[in-house]
């Protein structure tokens, strides 16, 4: 993909996820590989609208994080993009802000991770064939040492091979594809996911009916 047509589908993807509430003020980022060999990537400036994003704010850069091209710094996360792509192969890489991902993050911070089953949505997910599969989405405690939290995410990515986002705690999710329309659709079905294991929750404190627990 070009510079240009990645710019170009960021830039809508920041309109749609801003319109849904998952990346308010300036949170959230994102990239696409341009390159493998160098290694580019097309991302978003630090510090801008997602909903507002201009063809200026998406960056050229390379794996020194050096800018070649645009308005503005990469954020300080660039490094969780960089490691994301290499240890998964990853063409795009995704993260929001949502306020069920924030609030599930924290609440299950000491679990490491959340468990997500039985939902039909999960199919959607690439290699998942069946509402029967365990979708486990590990929950990384936030820092703002980057470097390290770079090490510590690649070495959570090892771990669980089979994941196809994580949590950073207090913080938002991250998650990737093989191409950007394949990151976009897994941003829809997890923060749908984590939404609708939020609202049961809150309901079944309010006194409503007690069904199966679908997210552990």
């Amino acid at each position: 993909m070009s510079h240009t047509q990645a710019a170009e589908g960021l830039i809508a993807a920041g309109r749609r996820f801003h319109t849904r509430g998952w990346v308010l003020g300036t949170s959230g980022n994102f990239s696409v590989v341009t390159s493998r060999d160098p290694l580019r990537l097309a991302i978003t400036a630090s510090s801008v609208d997602k909903g507002a994003l201009e063809p200026s704010h998406i960056l050229d850069i390379d794996e020194t994080c050096a800018v070649h091209g645009g308005i503005g710094n990469p954020s300080a996360e660039t490094l969780l993009h960089f490691e994301i792509v290499r240890r998964r192969g990853a063409g795009a890489v995704l993260h929001t802000h949502s306020v069920w991902g924030t609030v599930l993050s924290d609440s299950h911070g000491l679990d490491r991770g959340l468990a997500i089953e039985g939902y039909e949505m999960l199919k959607g997910l690439d290699g998942v064939r069946t509402h029967e599969h365990r979708e486990w989405v590990p929950i990384v405690p936030n820092d703002q040492d980057m470097t390290r939290l770079a090490s510590v995410v690649g070495r959570i990515l090892d771990e669980h091979p089979g994941a196809h986002a994580i949590l950073l705690q207090r913080h938002g999710i991250y998650t990737w594809g093989a191409t950007l329309a394949d990151a976009v659709r897994h941003i829809e079905i997890l923060e749908f996911l984590l939404e609708t294991i939020g609202r049961t929750r809150a309901y079944r404190l309010r006194g409503g009916h007690d069904g199966p627990a679908q997210g552990s």
